[in-house]
């Protein structure tokens, strides 16, 4: 099973794939989508972008990271920023049909590092020993693989 993860923002929006066969979990891919201009511009940047990815990889399932706002700072525009991202990505992938699964950010590091609150480090560096990676990927496509990996381990 080919699984796509993302890390949606309206900035930078991470993906990783991996390939999962039982708890087999292999890399494929991942990177960044950079975005620049007014907030049209990037959202239509990560529409193409991701839906660029899914053709090209056609993944069988694609997990996004749940959107949260934290209480002790929250932060409504940024907040409204992410909906249109997460919009635009929803959009790219349920127009070819392919199944969407949601995870919480707390959700994803408590499946991968064991630690639900876990620094962004810790969580790059459990996708890298996870994935036998020699490097750590960009921090957006780690969070993404991360995505991934909570998948797989959910549904496998």
């Amino acid at each position: 099973m080919k699984i796509l993860g993302i890390d949606p923002g309206s900035r930078i929006t991470g993906f990783g794939l991996i390939e999962a066969e039982k708890l087999k979990l292999t890399y494929l891919a991942s990177g960044c989508i950079r975005t620049k201009g007014e907030l049209t511009e990037r959202i239509t940047t990560i529409f193409q972008g991701i839906s660029q990815i899914v053709e090209q990889h056609q993944p069988d399932v694609v997990v996004i990271e749940r959107a949260f706002m934290r209480p002790d700072r929250p932060n409504p525009d940024a907040a409204i920023k992410l909906g249109h991202a997460r919009g635009a990505i929803i959009s790219a992938v349920g127009s070819r049909g392919i199944l969407m699964v949601e995870y919480s950010p707390n959700q994803i590091k408590k499946t991968v590092v064991g630690k639900g609150h876990a620094a962004k480090d810790q969580v790059s560096y459990m996708v890298c020993e996870s994935l036998k990676l020699s490097k750590a990927p960009q921090e957006d496509a780690a969070d993404a693989l991360a995505g991934a990996i909570c998948h797989a381990y959910h549904c496998l």
